[in-house]
């Protein structure tokens, strides 16, 4: 199982360097196709997630690199089926605002091993919110 845990580990390392790198491709790579996430950004449910394109876009709507940081991570597999779960920090400059954001938000990927290689299945992000009646999202938060 030690070796499961370190290619996961490599996986997620990877995909670091991918977000800081801006490779919208090596990042769609590692989907399954008919894999679904569940991200920070509407709708409720990401689809096609192997076409680079989307992720392209995102990238465009930044005047900096975006710094990624993963924290925290716990691996569990076994089998051909891998969860992990980390605290995980985005910075950058949006195009058009004057200074960069610097958000910590939560991260859940589940994997499967298909072929001998570790690829994402289902990917859940999540920022808390504050239950005080306002329903803001709670950006403030750090580890």
């Amino acid at each position: 199982m030690g070796v499961d845990v370190d290619e996961v580990r490599e996986l997620v390392a990877r995909r670091a360097e991918a977000m800081r790198a801006g490779d919208a491709v090596a990042l769609a790579a590692d989907y399954l196709p008919g894999a679904v996430a569940f991200t920070m950004a509407p709708p409720l449910a990401h689809r096609g997630l192997t076409d680079p394109g989307s992720l392209r876009e995102w990238f465009a709507t930044f005047d900096s690199a975006v710094d990624y940081e993963v924290r925290d991570l716990e691996v569990v597999a076994e089998g051909d089926v891998a969860f992990c779960h980390s605290l995980n920090r985005m910075s950058a400059l949006p195009k058009g605002y004057p200074e960069r954001f610097d958000l910590w938000f939560r991260s859940t990927v589940c994997l499967r091993r298909v072929d001998g290689v570790w690829r994402i299945a289902h990917e859940h992000t999540s920022v808390p919110f504050h239950m005080d009646g306002s329903f803001s999202a709670a950006v403030g938060l750090t580890p």
